[in-house]
């Protein structure tokens, strides 16, 4: 998108050099990185990531600030999986962005979607270096946001995670994290942090009289006591895959997350109908719509709809111009739980050998306990169909997953 910048990298480029970076990539995260990483880094102007970031923290204060609106969402979450102790705010954030142009010539981001879960935050730092390093790219480019240094990114990310705990006393969990594409953040998390990585299906409850009960890990011999969880397990997943965990999410433990599993469901795709600002494109749920309300939000053409599922994950189960049949399919008891969304033509920005190529652009936040929301790095997903996901994309060249820098004010 900066001409100049992309031109010299697009000349520069080299096919050993993008290798070099695959196998300095995986040196870095002490795996392989299963999903396809881009031959590219984007270069885009300061100034639009502010604008993306700016707009993810008003989107997000609208709705943590909505009680009326918390209500409804809390009704979305699966009885059994409605965990308690609740904390009064997400600790992540992330809000995706395409790009649409404005009747004047000027790019402007829409909302693809909020979601309030941790996103891949240790990978993307090292994935930024691995770019830089590579490709020798020009050390007054940055790519962290909110003022943020290497330094002061890494402090936050301690102090949301950790909150003052010792770090053995914290645990990474998910649904067998060594085989979740998902690993390579998990691994640099748990080095940089000191933390253990856990199956959430591991943990033992502790049991203890007149006390609440502990969650515990195995290290070895010994059962160490967990003071604060940073969640990674997604509740989909547990359900889709019938986890059967040792412990129950209603209970109060003695225990904190980071990342309380309700705000999974509190800030998704459920709350883009109730959010009130111009890069949101409109949307109704599905039961609302067969019933004949709010009809208006969507246009006549059926192309520019689009039929999304509110509680998955990478894309799955998105419908494009879905037919009245295929609506109608969907049973009653589950159309609360799907959303049809204006359909927006994003536009294809990136020059790459292959042609332009369309970026939907992350916007990742930390909110640390007695803190503020603070945008903090940004991913890029480069893509040239319909589904902008890194496995929709595989077998393509020049996509993938990507990074975004920006040149230093003064350039």
């Amino acid at each position: 998108m900066i001409e100049a910048l992309r031109r010299d990298f697009n000349e520069r480029y080299r096919p050993e050099a993008y290798r070099k970076m695959l196998h300095s990539l995986d040196a870095c995260v002490r795996t392989h990185v299963e999903f396809r990483v881009a031959e590219t880094p984007c270069f885009l102007p300061k100034s639009l990531l502010d604008e993306m970031a700016e707009v993810g923290v008003n989107l997000t204060h609208q709705l943590v600030a909505n009680e009326p609106y918390l209500k409804a969402s809390r009704a979305m979450i699966p009885p059994q999986y409605c965990a308690a102790d609740e904390t009064p705010h997400p600790h992540f954030m992330t809000a995706d962005f395409g790009l649409v142009r404005e009747p004047d010539g000027k790019l402007a981001p829409k909302l693809v979607e909020l979601q309030a879960f941790p996103s891949v935050f240790a990978y993307q730092f090292v994935l930024n270096e691995v770019y830089r390093s590579a490709f020798n790219l020009n050390g007054d480019l940055g790519y962290l946001l909110g003022g943020h240094t290497e330094a002061s990114f890494w402090k936050l990310m301690e102090r949301v995670i950790l909150r003052g705990h010792h770090p053995e006393n914290v645990v990474l969990t998910e649904v067998e994290p060594r085989k979740q594409k998902t690993l390579p953040d998990f691994l640099v998390t748990a080095e940089r942090l000191g933390i253990e990585i856990v199956d959430i299906a591991e943990l033992v409850a502790d049991v203890r009289p007149g006390k609440p009960t502990r969650l515990c890990y195995r290290k070895g011999k010994k059962l160490i006591p967990i003071r604060r969880i940073y969640n990674r397990a997604i509740v989909d997943e547990l359900m889709r895959e019938q986890i059967d965990l040792p412990f129950d999410y209603r209970e109060s433990f003695d225990v904190e997350w980071a990342g309380h599993p309700n705000w999974y469901f509190h800030i998704s795709k459920f709350s883009i109908p109730y959010l009130d600002h111009p890069a949101v494109p409109p949307a109704i749920f599905l039961h609302d719509w067969m019933a004949g309300k709010g009809r208006d939000r969507l246009p006549e053409d059926r192309e520019r709809w689009i039929l999304k599922p509110l509680f998955s994950f990478a894309g799955k189960g998105i419908e494009f111009a879905p037919s009245d049949e295929m609506l109608a399919s969907i049973p009653k008891s589950q159309r609360h739980e799907y959303l049809l969304q204006r359909r927006v033509n994003f536009e294809s920005v990136v020059d790459t050998p292959h042609g332009l190529t369309q970026p939907e652009i992350r916007i990742l936040y930390l909110w640390p306990d007695g803190g503020q929301l603070e945008p903090v790095l940004s991913l890029v997903r480069l893509g040239r169909g319909k589904m902008m996901g890194v496995d929709h994309n595989r077998d393509r060249e020049w996509v993938g997953g990507s990074a975004a820098f920006y040149p230093a004010p003064n350039r």
